[in-house]
């Protein structure tokens, strides 16, 4: 093996404990299921390997292929477009019953690969029955898992032009605090610093959240029972993991029926293989009315349509200037990154462990979850209290609470 090699499978390495140890938090003798493309292979297998040394008792990983995915929106009957094979459907539901740690892998190695496709297939193109019963998991809190990003060359060249993976490695693991001397203690901190905001937001008892700036006037009401949560998370039977890594943001479930007015987005969104650029999205009485862009605004069309929910709101998260990924200067074209560069709203599916009693009336169900970002120094954000009044929470990307 080359010094090369050594190097990059150590990197690997690091990386995988970190996702295992830290975001998934893997307990000994729990099933492991990890999601890869094939391309994210030599990662996967790192991810394997940390698992075993957790002490997990099995782990299976399960690879698909954007080609595959591809092939199926050129070729298949409309109505199978969306269909779930029901035998993986029941490998889905085995994940929830054995309360398996997850560990799922993004990084488009070929951003480009569905561009050329018709949106709307390409928005409609996914396993709703998977994706339902992913979200029923997530609202009992049944698994511990997380998200990390695999660097590759395709990824690498949308970002800078060119496949300079290293390049792509070092601000990944800036954004991952892998470039700490210990980053498992550097984790810990960012843990009581963002869970410090949650608790300093919930004391204000905010009724909504105002946004404005450039083309965003926006307006999200939240529920009575609306908690702010920060980085980590727990299972119901109290195992605790960060979902996202990075991650960088305050969120809360809205009241699906309380959104109202015009919002543009900040940042490029890659959505299913497009980017969506230049978004702007009209709400009226909690749901998305109109859907406009310089581009790609046809696979948000066809996503709405996949259930009669997928138009509301189901989260709203505040990010401020001392972001990791923000401080890059990045646009990562991967949400799981450019979401934890500034504030942003998901319409689709909420968390229920961001609401006192769960899935409540107001808490919005549905198949689709997708995060655009809306924030940026240009765009104010205010609590809105419940006696009326107004709290600035951000102003020029500053946070504008007392976090001690």
């Amino acid at each position: 093996m080359s010094h090369a090699d050594a190097a990059s499978r150590e990197r690997e390495q690091r990386y995988a404990e970190l996702a295992v140890r830290v975001g998934a938090n893997v307990q000994p003798g729990q099933l492991v299921d990890v999601i890869a493309r094939v391309e994210h292979a030599a990662v996967a297998r790192a991810v394997t390997r940390e698992a075993y040394k957790a002490g997990a008792a099995y782990v299976d990983v399960l690879y698909t292929d954007q080609h595959i995915r591809r092939a199926l929106i050129q070729h298949a009957a409309d109505e199978m477009l969306s269909w779930t094979p029901p035998w993986l459907l029941n490998r889905a539901k085995q994940v929830g019953d054995e309360r398996a740690a997850v560990v799922a892998l993004t990084g488009e190695a070929e951003p480009d690969l569905l561009a050329d496709l018709p949106g709307e297939r390409v928005g409609k193109a996914r396993m709703l029955e998977i994706a339902e019963e992913s979200n029923r998991q997530i609202n009992e809190q049944l698994n511990n898992w997380t998200v990390v990003g695999v660097p590759n060359e395709g990824w690498a060249r949308q970002m800078f032009g060119e496949p300079d993976v290293d390049r792509l490695w070092t601000a990944v693991e800036y954004t991952v605090r892998l470039d700490e001397d210990d980053p498992v203690a550097a984790w810990r901190d960012h843990v009581d610093r963002i869970g410090g905001r949650a608790q300093a937001l919930n004391a204000l008892q905010i009724d909504a959240i105002h946004f404005s700036g450039p083309g965003t006037d926006l307006r999200v009401g939240l529920l009575p029972q609306s908690r702010w949560q920060g980085v980590e998370s727990h299972t119901a039977q109290g195992i605790p993991y960060v979902a996202n890594m990075p991650t960088e943001e305050v969120f809360t479930t809205p009241d699906l029926r309380r959104t109202e007015g015009t919002v543009r987005s900040t940042r490029p969104l890659a959505l299913y293989g497009r980017i969506v650029k230049g978004l702007e999205v009209r709400f009226e009485q909690g749901r998305i009315v109109d859907v406009r862009a310089e581009e790609g605004s046809e696979v948000i069309v066809g996503q709405l349509e996949t259930d009669e929910t997928a138009g509301y709101l189901g989260e709203v998260a505040l990010v401020d200037g001392t972001s990791r990924i923000g401080k890059t200067g990045l646009t990562f074209f991967d949400t799981l990154f450019d979401e934890n560069a500034t504030c942003h709203v998901a319409y689709g599916s909420a968390y229920a462990e961001a609401v006192e009693g769960g899935v409540i009336e107001g808490v919005n169900v549905s198949t689709v979850h997708t995060d655009f970002m809306v924030g940026g120094p240009d765009v104010d954000v205010d609590a809105v209290l419940r006696d009326g009044s107004t709290v600035p929470l951000l102003r020029n990307d500053v946070w504008q609470l007392d976090e001690n």
